[in-house]
């Protein structure tokens, strides 16, 4: 090799080895930064640390997501939901920069009544042209801000699946707003034919003919666009989760538990917690006396609120241990596997898997919330795993749907 070749090669290497030398010099350590993951950009704020997903199932956050962006929540799941799953550190092992993981990610966010954070992880997204899951997310996400014109562009830039039948509905939809109205009634015709939706077709059908469009829909972002348009009665449907959260609008507020409505020997034990203060001394050990020698009318619901306040206490004695054994509170509906699992998170102190496994069941029980032996498992196990928090909404939000 001829001397001008090798002199700016070995001047490189010479700079190299200098540079790592000085490093050395300085006692800086030199590390090689992780690639972002599904889980690495934050939707916002949460305070919760960088192990969060320490040892959690990929797998399980996979099927949980899926669940939470379809199946509606408590308002006190839905704020655990919300605060792990907007935290930006890295996620389980195994999740990579998987395009469908984030958009599931987001789809799951806005779902869970932040629609902000997920559009936060959107807007950072790379690959959306590439990954139909990734551009749908972003395009739902515009549809449902209101930004017609992104979710439109989103669709444009699409290089993969864009025949499919989600985004024939979506290009018929721009290219009415385009004025293109021949081609938006072929695309819609294409579309129809690969699978009829008779919701769609019946708002698209409208929107093209200018023919009675009948009650809005808010099945998802492309629905509640085409009734927003058509200027239909938005209040008289009912939203999927997703489209409620956009409709209200604004940062998820907290939620907000009416104590007052307890009874007067709950409300000091249930007020503590509301405000995150320690219970009252003796306030648990006296419950559980009192509710293991309560009489038939009053029984199961004293047992099941001394559960309840049993699951957010760190220790209990002996006594209380052998009244709350005896007590006859119904088993929950949770698989053994998934309770196994769960308590073996929480002992491990895995903040993300358990909070993932408690929404899994919070997701299959749906809108009425899990039954009671399910959510005080749940509520002891966020207590352990480092959630208090979360553990005392879901625990105070049982105490108040006891019958």
């Amino acid at each position: 090799m001829p001397a001008m070749t090798r002199f700016p090669s070995l001047l490189a290497a010479v700079l190299l080895a200098g540079s790592a030398c000085v490093a050395r010099a300085q006692g800086v350590e030199v590390a090689t930064l992780a690639a972002p993951d599904a889980f690495t950009t934050a939707g916002r704020e949460t305070g919760l640390p960088a192990t969060l997903w320490r040892g959690a199932s990929v797998a399980t956050a996979r099927t949980v997501l899926s669940l939470i962006a379809q199946r509606p929540l408590t308002p006190a799941a839905q704020q655990l939901a919300r605060r792990v799953l907007a935290t930006g550190v890295p996620g389980p092992q195994g999740a990579g920069s998987d395009p469908a993981l984030t958009a599931a990610r987001a789809s799951a966010l806005s779902a869970a009544g932040d629609p902000k954070a997920a559009a936060a992880i959107l807007a950072h997204a790379a690959g959306l042209d590439q990954s139909p899951e990734l551009a749908r997310a972003a395009a739902e996400s515009a549809l449902l801000a209101g930004d017609d014109a992104r979710a439109c562009g989103v669709e444009q830039a699409l290089i993969v699946g864009r025949e499919d039948g989600y985004w024939l509905r979506l290009r018929a939809y721009c290219q009415a707003l385009a004025g293109q109205t021949a081609q938006a009634g072929l695309t819609f015709e294409i579309a129809q034919s690969q699978g009829k939706d008779a919701v769609y077709a019946r708002l698209m059908g409208a929107k093209l003919s200018g023919a009675p469009a009948g009650a809005a829909s808010l099945r998802n972002g492309l629905d509640y666009a085409l009734s927003r348009g058509l200027g239909l009665d938005l209040e008289a449907a009912k939203p999927a989760p997703a489209v409620a959260a956009a409709l209200a609008g604004g940062d998820p507020p907290a939620p907000r538990w009416d104590l007052s409505v307890l009874d007067p020997a709950l409300g000091g034990l249930a007020q503590a917690a509301a405000s995150g203060q320690p219970a009252p001394a003796g306030g648990v050990s006296a419950l559980i006396a009192a509710a293991a020698e309560a009489d038939s009318k009053t029984r199961g619901r004293l047992q099941a609120a001394a559960l309840l306040f049993a699951a957010l206490s760190p220790d209990l004695s002996a006594e209380d241990r052998g009244r709350v054994a005896g007590f006859a509170v119904p088993e929950g509906k949770a698989p053994v596997g998934r309770n196994l699992a769960l308590e073996d998170a929480a002992r491990g102190g895995l903040m993300g898997e358990t909070a993932l496994l408690a929404l899994w069941t919070c997701a299959e029980a749906g809108a009425s919330g899990p039954a009671v032996a399910d959510r005080a498992r749940i509520v002891h196990a966020l207590v352990l795993a480092g959630l208090p928090e979360e553990a005392r909404g879901i625990a105070l939000e049982g105490l108040l749907a006891l019958k």
